[in-house]
């Protein structure tokens, strides 16, 4: 599950100035962020601080109105999103998108399927080259079960797992690309107790291959236990950075979040 490059200097991602509207509403106001391989990173805020929309124009799903978007040098703005996705930028969603009618294994040979090389004329022929990538991509998407704990039920349809099992399932899919950086958005939402235990561990795992995390949550203990830096978001600024303790007694993110009228 390594990434090949997971022992390299490369950069990681950044965002300069980032600025997105929708008419007249400013979701971001000229943001900069840099996440590095090998760190987790949280994103908070108070809802429509725009938090998912820094990961929806991150990974293209939404064009921003101005700044720039890179990975390891290589601009984002404007490729599709499977592009990106080959370029070692997965995510999960707020909201679990799977294929429930699909089995668990299916699912993630969806996702692995952005690292075969092998062409339409190479599947139709049944070609040497597409039966190995065929069992290139199953070990792929096994190996990513298994990260995350789901080797058992890979036969099993995915609407049939707990909702736990579907929060891992995404994640899984997500590895399955072999990513360098994995945004995660809200994945301890809905979870019970012992469900966050068990995908705060799983997180630290994805750092420890020399990953870069960067989860969106609103479990505050959550945040403070696994981040190396937090970011805090208010109407589309950042409003303060830093490491979980400075961010956790800054005075504007006790404002942002209390609600408590600035000091006189």
């Amino acid at each position: 599950m390594r990434p090949a490059d997971a022992q390299s200097n490369q950069v990681g991602l950044m965002v300069r100035d980032l600025t997105v509207r929708f008419g007249g509403v400013t979701a971001l106001d000229s943001l900069t962020l840099t996440i590095r391989p090998g760190e987790i990173v949280g994103v908070i805020g108070p809802n429509g601080a725009g938090k998912t929309t820094l990961f929806n124009v991150v990974t293209s799903v939404v064009r921003p109105s101005a700044g720039c978007v890179s990975l390891d040098g290589r601009d984002l703005v404007g490729l599709r999103q499977h592009q990106i996705t080959a370029l070692g930028l997965a995510r999960t969603f707020q909201n679990i998108r799977l294929f429930e009618d699909q089995t668990v294994l299916g699912n993630v040979l969806l996702a692995a399927d952005c690292r075969r090389q092998d062409g339409v004329i190479s599947a139709l022929l049944k070609s040497p080259s597409n039966r190995k990538a065929e069992h290139a991509a199953i070990a792929q998407a096994q190996n990513a079960l298994a990260f995350v704990g789901l080797t058992a039920s890979e036969a099993e349809l995915a609407g049939n797992l707990s909702y736990g099992g579907q929060r891992r399932l995404e994640i899984a899919r997500a590895l399955a690309t072999n990513p360098r950086l994995v945004l995660l958005d809200e994945p301890a939402a809905g979870s019970n107790p012992i469900e966050r235990q068990e995908l705060a561990a799983l997180i630290r795992r994805i750092r420890a291959e020399g990953r870069g995390v960067t989860l969106i949550e609103h479990d505050m203990s959550m945040i403070l236990e696994l981040c190396d830096r937090v970011l805090v978001l208010e109407f589309g600024r950042t409003i303060a950075e830093g490491s979980p303790e400075a961010v956790r007694s800054d005075p504007n993110v006790i404002r942002a979040y209390l609600g408590e009228a600035d000091a006189a």
